[in-house]
């Protein structure tokens, strides 16, 4: 059996091409930045180049910002920011110094299409993009986890709209879909992208996945009558999102969770998860209300020993 579930596996990473993430994280996302005063030109730019980054790392963000009437700035810049007191016209965007970070989640939402290229030229997109994927991704997994358990449920065109019908098994797609989110978080962070590049943490989740799938069947078998979809599909949206978060640290300040702080991670995702899971599931046609279940300790720790890198 485990054979086979490592043949699916393999069969859907060959859904998952690391190039087209690298391209999508490569795509131009150049900011010209429109402002009345030297001073309030420094104020958006300290925001978006901050003065802590590296020699280098200023050198290639410095290539992508522009103060507008700059010979060398874009004529189509992809982005255009102006200073509060001016109009920003229909495709511009303001910068409230008083909360910048409004205007980062405003221009994520008018250009989700450039999110990975804004996440990895700019640190201030980093976190709202990386945040958005891992709940995402996770929500997807949950999802695909009650859609393989209740087949009558008429998916929703949002979810796991990747996914392929031909696979057998659920693990095989939310294993997938969690290293596609690797190669995702990877590209926001500004990190290299590819199945070499990323081969410990591959090898982490492929290893880990046979461990959830077992825990999500005991989960179900739990609990009569349907009751245990809800736990199931939390456990898939937990893990993935320990997976995620651990992935992000390790991106941002050179290591991943420890033991502990996985367990704690698992805690707090499963919890959410299940309200995740029962908003979703209350919204489809089909499917059954189940009470939340009750956190469990032994899952959590079983989670823990099966997720260490």
């Amino acid at each position: 059996m485990a054979g086979n579930i490592f043949q699916q596996i393999r069969k859907a990473l060959t859904t998952l091409n690391p190039s087209e993430v690298r391209d999508i994280a490569h795509r131009p996302a150049r900011i010209v930045l429109h402002a009345t005063s030297e001073q309030a030109f420094l104020e958006m730019e300290r925001f978006f180049v901050p003065p802590d980054l590296s020699e280098r790392r200023r050198a290639a963000v410095l290539g992508s910002i522009f103060r507008a009437g700059n010979p060398q700035a874009p004529a189509g810049p992809e982005i255009e920011i102006f200073e509060q007191s001016m109009m920003p016209g229909e495709k511009g965007f303001t910068f409230y110094s008083y909360d910048p970070g409004d205007t980062v989640l405003e221009i994520l939402d008018a250009r989700p299409e450039l999110d990975l290229a804004l996440a990895r030229n700019f640190s201030p997109f980093r976190e709202p993009v990386i945040d958005g994927l891992i709940h995402k991704i996770s929500a997807e997994n949950g999802w695909f986890s009650v859609m393989t358990a209740l087949p009558n449920i008429v998916p929703s065109a949002i979810m796991v709209p990747w996914a392929v019908g031909e696979f057998a098994s659920d693990t095989a797609i939310i294993t997938a879909n969690q290293i596609r989110m690797l190669f995702l978080i990877a590209a926001a962070s500004g990190a290299s992208v590819g199945y070499q590049e990323q081969k410990s943490q591959i090898a982490s989740v492929i290893a880990a996945s046979f461990g959830w799938r077992a825990i999500a069947r005991q989960a179900v078998g739990k609990i009569p009558l349907g009751g245990g979809i809800v736990p199931k599909a939390a456990i898939a949206y937990a893990g993935t999102w320990v997976v995620g978060r651990s992935f992000e640290r390790f991106h941002r300040i050179g290591y991943a969770y420890t033991e502990l702080e996985r367990k704690r991670a698992f805690k707090q995702a499963f919890e959410r998860g299940k309200e995740v899971m029962a908003t979703l599931m209350r919204k489809q046609k089909g499917a059954p209300q189940p009470a939340a279940p009750e956190y469990d300790e032994e899952v959590a720790r079983q989670v823990v020993l099966r997720s260490k890198d």
